[in-house]
């Protein structure tokens, strides 16, 4: 059974934390992120020490629970002091990623289709192109970052016969080897 929820979470002063019953709200020098969590846990900050807890001893929901709300509040305070970047590389003859307009969030991908593909990134997203087949993906929610990376790599997942396709910047695709006659 993980012990996470009974580690302790120490603020850096440079990080303003909001509690409202079970709204946390964290300021820092990126941004500000807001989440809500579940009436089973008990959240206290006293002295930049945010501390999480079942709301009852024996319930092991409840600590279920205060554990993902500490790894999710520990998330937030790294996004807002350092923030979350993903690399994407595209691997196919003809491959590319481009920005047409940069004050429009549309980010135009040319993946092999007989068209291309438009996607309108969220709020909250800076997407920085590396070259034309290497993007950075970049935010202060890990969240928003990993679904906006798993959503562009959806549209050509990688290949497993000819290794085409969107990848992480270090992933290993294995290939197969073609059928023989």
């Amino acid at each position: 059974m993980s012990r996470i929820a009974k580690r302790s979470i120490i603020v850096p002063n440079n990080i303003k934390v909001i509690l409202k019953n079970q709204d946390i709200v964290i300021q820092g020098e990126k941004g500000t992120l807001k989440r809500t969590f579940n009436k089973l846990v008990n959240i206290s900050y006293i002295n930049n020490i945010l501390t999480f807890k079942a709301r009852y001893k024996s319930d092991s929901l409840g600590w279920m629970q205060a554990g993902t709300a500490r790894s999710l509040t520990n998330s937030m305070i790294i996004g807002v002091t350092c923030g979350f970047s993903k690399k994407l590389h595209l691997i196919g003859v003809g491959y590319k990623f481009s920005i047409e307009n940069i004050n429009t969030n549309e980010l135009i991908l040319s993946l092999g289709y007989s068209h291309n593909i438009k996607y309108i990134f969220p709020l909250g997203i800076n997407i920085e192109l590396i070259s034309s087949t290497e993007i950075l993906i970049k935010g202060i929610d890990k969240q928003l970052v990993g679904q906006v990376s798993a959503n562009l790599r959806k549209y050509r997942k990688p290949d497993s016969y000819k290794g085409k396709g969107v990848r992480y910047f270090n992933e290993f695709v294995k290939t197969k080897e073609a059928k023989k006659k």
